[in-house]
């Protein structure tokens, strides 16, 4: 299919392209379209080497050839093409990675699907800060976690920005949403988890400690940025486990903090 070039900033062909930076607007957008935006030529080959399919390829002229590979693949996948200017009207942001591409949602696993065959796995708590969920994917990917449960009021982890942060790594991931929370740690203990959650309390162990218990399948919980976790989720969980601390420093960035668990329980 031959490129058509847009030229129009309201042009309805390129509706899933408009707003991106608007999080209010894209949280509720793009799932209830089942789409979302990949960024940067890196991130759209992770996303189609994973298994995504692509409804739409968006770019400036100059990324048609960097991109040739990929768009003789989806030979039937519309290619829209503009202006920098044009794609700054439409996107709010000037894109300087190479391409956007609107891709199909897939459906996701139920929480029991998810963990068949997971021995550690990351939940989510009210994390907002789509960098930080970003960050946590990358780092889950890196040190080898089997699968990250987010809660109802978590960001979404196929919103642009987390996506970027993550390089892509949230498609490798396996990952979907527990509906019901702090309900939903019944849910990880009937399923054989020990539930840790990474919070400062007066009975709180060290990781280290943590660890030598010899855990065979745990599921560490991780708060968000303001607040940390909530009293029913501290109230329900098996472990309150801390990372000490030196140099007068309280805590760590949540993803520093899941980085680090991840890196010990390895």
């Amino acid at each position: 299919m031959p490129p058509s070039f847009i030229t129009d900033a309201t042009d309805d062909r390129v509706a899933d392209y408009t707003n991106l930076t608007d999080i209010v607007l894209r949280s509720k957008h793009e799932p209830e379209k089942g789409l979302f935006i990949a960024e940067s030529s890196t991130v759209i080959r992770r996303a189609l080497a994973a298994g995504y399919r692509p409804r739409s390829f968006f770019m400036a002229e100059k990324w048609l050839a960097s991109m040739d590979d990929v768009l003789a693949e989806w030979p039937d996948v519309p290619v829209y093409v503009g202006e920098p200017a044009v794609l700054e009207s439409i996107t709010g942001f000037h894109l300087h990675r190479g391409a956007l591409a609107a891709m199909h949602r897939p459906p996701l696993l139920s929480v029991r699907e998810l963990l068949t065959g997971a021995r550690r796995v990351a939940v989510l708590e009210d994390i907002v800060d789509h960098t930080n969920v970003g960050a946590i994917f990358r780092g889950a990917a890196a040190l080898g976690v089997d699968a990250v449960l987010v809660t109802p009021r978590c960001s979404d982890p196929l919103y642009r920005r987390s996506v970027r942060v993550s390089m892509g790594t949230v498609f490798q991931v396996p990952w979907t949403r527990i509906e019901s929370w702090p309900g939903g740690v019944a849910e990880l203990q009937a399923e054989g988890f020990t539930v840790a959650a990474l919070a400062l309390s007066d009975d709180s162990v060290t990781l280290d400690e943590f660890v030598e218990q010899g855990n065979e399948k745990v599921a560490f919980v991780f708060g968000t940025e303001g607040h940390g976790l909530g009293d029913a989720t501290l109230g329900a969980v098996d472990a309150v486990v801390k990372i000490p601390m030196a140099g007068g420093v309280d805590s760590l960035n949540v993803a520093a903090s899941a980085a680090v668990v991840f890196y010990v329980t390895r």
